[in-house]
């Protein structure tokens, strides 16, 4: 019996035209509700995977131009009080983090109101 290949049982990133290359998704809670993003992307890229149609036709420039993209967050075990403001499309995504407040302009499918 021959053994099977290294490359045969390495995962291999996920490939997408939106998001960058990715092994696994992340757990992350965005406005109280927990979701899972795929990792190694940029937080509003991380949101068009959650809601495309939303997302891909908003307001936004991509590049930090402009504070449509402005979210409020603090990692896993911090509180509000930590809560920091960031430009969605300047910022990865990491594991366990909180998104308490979004910018009006982040309207996602099934968690905005």
């Amino acid at each position: 019996m021959k053994p099977e290949s290294l490359e045969a049982i390495e995962p291999r990133p996920r490939e997408s035209d939106l998001l960058d290359p990715y092994d696994k998704l992340v757990t992350v809670e965005i406005l109280g509700k927990q979701v899972e993003v795929p990792e190694k992307n940029r937080l509003l890229r991380c949101f068009q995977y959650l809601s495309l149609n939303t997302i891909s036709y908003g307001d936004f420039c991509w590049n930090g131009e402009c504070t449509n993209c402005q979210i409020w967050y603090h990692d896993a075990g911090q509180t509000e009080d930590n809560d920091k403001p960031i430009l969605s499309c300047r910022v990865e995504v990491a594991e366990g983090m909180v998104i308490t407040k979004l910018s009006q302009f982040i309207q996602l499918d099934g968690i905005s109101k």
